[in-house]
């Protein structure tokens, strides 16, 4: 009997070991819901832009404020995230950059960077009902296409995004609604599972 717990303990290391070896584990559940909350602060002020221009303000250059604020949120939650996943690595003696970490960035760059670029010819149309859609839509794919290096909990994260952009393409009117809902609510939901779960 203690044999064979002892071979069940080898096998649970090994199995932990090539996890380590294949996914990128430091993933802050403090990082989503940071992000989580800075995505409503962005959508509240985007609001008060939108209010702003319809009671008498100038609405010419809205949908590049929009569009320049939905870029600068990305990338104070990625900056977050960065600042969270090193202290979870350093915590967790995990890590911090690997060719796992190389290959996860790079499959959530290309569909956020593909997007990026959609929304600016969006623009160029002047389409600009179709961003917040496209931003929910291609974060998801994003998410999605990087879920495989990572923790499972994100491709989860990523169906849920897609979901609300899908929806929102539907619902035009109510798109920066659901783009506080993508970028600020599952967020913070799906941070607060993470923390839970791995890390308290």
């Amino acid at each position: 009997m203690a044999l064979l717990d002892d071979r069940l303990k080898d096998i649970s290391e090994i199995r932990s070991m090539m996890e380590q070896s294949s996914k990128f584990l430091s993933l802050s559940g403090l990082s989503g819901v940071s992000t989580g909350l800075v995505g409503i602060a962005a959508a509240a002020l985007a609001q008060w832009k939108m209010n702003a221009a319809e009671s008498g303000g100038s609405a010419a250059g809205l949908p590049t404020f929009l569009l320049a604020g939905s870029v600068l949120t990305l990338c104070v939650a990625l900056g977050l995230a960065v600042y969270f996943s090193v202290r979870m690595a350093r915590k967790k003696e995990l890590p911090l950059w690997s060719s796992t970490t190389k290959s996860l960035l790079v499959n959530l760059f290309i569909p956020l960077a593909a997007g990026g670029f959609f929304c600016l010819i969006l623009l160029y149309h002047d389409l600009p009902l179709l961003i917040a859609p496209s931003m929910l839509i291609f974060y998801g794919l994003a998410l999605l296409n990087a879920g495989k290096y990572t923790l499972r909990e994100i491709r989860y994260l990523g169906m849920s995004e897609l979901v609300l952009g899908l929806a929102a393409s539907v619902w035009l009117s109510l798109g920066l609604v659901f783009w506080g809902m993508g970028f600020g609510v599952l967020h913070i939901v799906y941070g607060t599972i993470m923390y839970f779960k791995y890390e308290k």
